[in-house]
């Protein structure tokens, strides 16, 4: 366990300086409202390693390809979520001494990040070269109630004798990305005036203005602008121990909610507002929006407090980087944390993400993401068009901001195609757990039927076999490429023909204007199509081996040499850090859930015994180097009574980025696998699901474990489950439920209790 941050239930805290360990503190510490978001870094001057990094949501560029040869179909620019103006800047000097962290002596530091209001607040004590000590407090926060609204308290006194203290609140637009291409700015500047600055993303086009107003009692402040600069300075004497007090409001507006012209007149006003509204108010309106938010989604584990920080990390997490107000946004691999990925959309929302947002938001937030989707449908037939496709087969990226696909490996590119299986799940987890079927009516159909279009084409008639085949793919194991039936992608890859086929009947069923229209916007021939997908559905290859009574990763799996996770040589590990490519594609080890991915996403649908001895095989291969597998393993592990795995899988989930078991942490936090963390507690620990239509519940806690409580929303009620001494308690909020608890079916009015022993 990381020992560097302490362990607190609702509080992320360090408690020493280390430059050693700035830019993985920038990531673990970051803040984000859902629209925007920025790493911790220190606002005061700083001369050490950091990763500067401030981002606002859906605001991208084009950043061209960098391969060492173009294939056909590839995509022309990988998207990326931009390194914004630096807003938070305050440079501070001590009798004309400049305070940098780097250069002075730090005799005391603390930084806390506050979970259950999104509040980071920063103490310490320096002492300057000329001698001077020097106490230091900041405390910033992103406004939750106001999105377009950052805020910070900045206080300084001297200790030990009086001196003058000058601070620079500024905005910084000349910012690059460090993960450019081709070492290219993506910004332009647009205008600069007063306490303003406005610039404008090359290629795609978006402007964004940001203006900050600055207030310090008794003191005037000097204007100075630069093309893409604001500074105010000004100079205030304090004696000992008296504390000199500026307050910041910054103003962050772009053209995806204002008009170019009109973007410096709405920063300002923001900023202005927040000024008049003052610190102590605006942050006790980010508590009350904070707490209304932490009520419908908050974990509560005790006796385990590392587990207990972790799954609250990984919850406020998620919260700051969605909420659900805008359909034109969805959730990036980092967040608002860091560069790396891009900042823009992966199969990760749909698998993982959909049902936290699902269970905790409401329907409503949860139907944005799918809207999302079937928004981009389009382009999504667009991207299988470039590789062949044709009749309307849709192929969703890989990676994407604006339905293209931007993602530039070859193998992740064209042959990860399992993306296509996720997307469809989720539409009908979505159904399934909310029960608004009229969603197939409203979209969802045409996305499913698009996506059949393409596994039709896609799969393969083998005359050898007498079988349909799925060949040259990349499975959720990234660690083996261009491989032949991929259980997982064929097995996904059928469960979507048979469910387009199930969902346009549906639609035509029920809703046939709707069907008319799609049938009409789409070209679709229901009876010919569904019949050609059922077929492959009924002659599909499936890998087994039974004597093993395993499902075959894909063909040839086992002609690998079998050798086991644990005996590698520590030393060694993670292999995509110490071994070659060559090495690791001819190796057994399995980066993440593959086999386990499909056992995990339909696991009402095979026998103990089918779980079990697929899990034995393959959990003892699985490195987990990435941060969406451990999750999965957890939830089978525990449906499975393993709980000593369960509980060593789930902290490895839950607190990856806490304890950086990847030693990457300084990239930025892995905010997606942190939904896979609720998933291992709620579904893995409180055994929820849904079969057959009704929410059912299989709790089973670690030894370490004396109780475990959370809240769900489901189709209008909303459930608050506790197990504590053996036993299960739950309260229904709204009209009775129909549920299963530990096997028994029973109906929530009011409440329930039963024993698990």
């Amino acid at each position: 366990m990381n020992q560097f941050i302490k362990t607190d239930p609702w509080m992320l805290v360090e408690e020493r300086f280390d430059p050693a360990r700035v830019k993985s503190s920038e990531s673990l510490f970051a803040l984000g409202n859902g629209v925007m978001g920025g790493r911790a870094n220190f606002e005061e001057s700083y001369s050490g390693d950091s990763l500067q990094g401030n981002y606002i949501g859906a605001i991208y560029y084009p950043d061209k390809t960098r391969v060492g040869w173009w294939k056909n179909g590839y995509p022309e620019y990988f998207a990326k979520v931009l390194n914004s103006a630096f807003w938070i800047g305050v440079d501070v000097a001590v009798d004309g001494e400049v305070l940098d962290l780097a250069q002075v002596e730090v005799l005391a530091f603390r930084r806390e990040l506050d979970m259950r209001r999104s509040v980071l607040t920063r103490r310490m004590t320096v002492r300057m070269r000329s001698g001077v000590e020097v106490e230091v407090e900041v405390v910033r926060f992103l406004s939750l109630q106001r999105r377009e609204l950052g805020v910070i308290r900045y206080a300084v006194r001297p200790l030990d004798r009086g001196a003058e203290i000058t601070f620079s609140p500024y905005i910084d637009a000349d910012v690059r990305n460090t993960d450019a291409n081709y070492d290219e700015k993506f910004w332009e500047h647009v205008s600069t005036d007063g306490d303003a600055v406005q610039s404008r993303t090359k290629k795609s086009g978006f402007d964004v203005a940001w203006a900050q107003r600055v207030v310090l009692d008794g003191a005037g402040f000097r204007c100075e602008t630069t093309p893409e600069k604001v500074r105010h300075t000004t100079v205030v004497r304090r004696e000992a121990r008296e504390w000199a007090v500026l307050y910041k409001y910054a103003g962050i507006c772009s053209s995806l909610n204002h008009k170019p012209g009109e973007l410096i007149a709405a920063a300002r006003a923001v900023a202005a507002d927040g000024a008049a509204i003052g610190f102590d108010a605006l942050l006790k309106e980010q508590e009350a929006a904070w707490a209304a938010r932490w009520h419908s989604c908050d974990i509560e584990i005790g006796g385990d407090d590392a587990a207990q920080q972790g799954i609250r990390f990984c919850i406020f997490m998620l919260l700051q980087t969605y909420t659900g107000v805008d359909t034109r946004l969805n959730i990036g691999p980092k967040g608002f944390t860091g560069e790396k990925y891009g900042g823009v959309t992966y199969w990760d929302t749909e698998a993982y993400c959909l049902p936290f947002y699902m269970a905790t938001a409401g329907p409503q937030v949860a139907r944005e993401l799918l809207v999302y989707r079937y928004n981009q449908l389009d382009k999504a037939i667009e991207n299988a068009a470039k590789l062949g496709f044709h009749g309307g087969a849709a192929l969703y990226p890989m990676v994407t901001i604006n339905g293209e696909e931007c993602h530039n490996e070859w193998e992740i590119t064209f042959e990860e195609i399992h993306r296509n299986g996720a997307i469809a799940y989720a539409v009908f987890n979505y159904i399934r757990y909310t029960g608004d079927k009229e969603y197939l009516a409203q979209g969802g159909a045409e996305v499913l039927l698009s996506i059949a279009r393409f596994w039709a084409q896609r799969i393969t008639w083998s005359e050898a076999r007498k079988k349909y085949v799925m060949l040259g793919v990349t499975g959720p194991n990234e660690y083996e490429n261009n491989v032949n039936n991929n259980w997982y992608t064929s097995y996904i890859a059928c469960w979507c023909l048979r469910y387009a086929a199930e969902a346009v009947a549906w639609v035509r069923q029920n809703r046939p204007e709707a069907y008319a229209a799609m049938c009409a916007k789409r070209s679709f021939d229901e009876q010919a199509e569904t019949a050609e997908w059922l077929k492959i559905d009924a002659d599909m290859y499936l890998g087994e081996d039974r004597e093993l009574g395993i499902f075959l990763q894909q063909d040839g799996y086992l002609d690998k040499e079998q050798v086991l996770v644990k005996d590698l040589d520590p030393a060694e590990r993670p292999i995509n850090q110490k071994w070659s490519w060559d090495r690791i594609l001819r190796s057994c080890f399995i980066k993440q859930a593959d086999v386990l991915q499909g056992l995990y996403l339909f696991r009402d649908r095979f026998d103990a015994d089918t779980l079990r001895r697929n899990f034995d095989f393959y959990e003892a291969r699985t490195v987990h180097e990435s941060s969406l597998s451990p999750c999965v393993h957890t939830v089978l592990a525990a449906q499975l009574g393993l709980m000593e795995k369960a509980y060593e899988l789930y902290l490895r989930t839950a607190r990856l980025d806490l304890d950086d078991y990847n030693r990457e942490v300084e990239e930025g936090c892995h905010v997606t696998s942190m939904a896979g963390s609720w998933l291992a507690v709620v579904e893995g620990f409180g055994g929820m699901r849904v079969c057959d239509g009704v929410l059912s519940f299989e709790p089973h806690l670690p030894a370490a474990w004396q109780r475990l409580a959370f809240r769900i929303d489901y189709r209008g009620r909303v459930l608050s489950v506790e197990i504590v001494d053996g036993t299960v308690s739950i309260v229904c909020e709204g009209e009775p439920v129909e549920i299963m608890l530990a096997g028994e079916r029973l109906t929530v009015d009011g409440q329930v209790s039963r024993s698990l022993k």
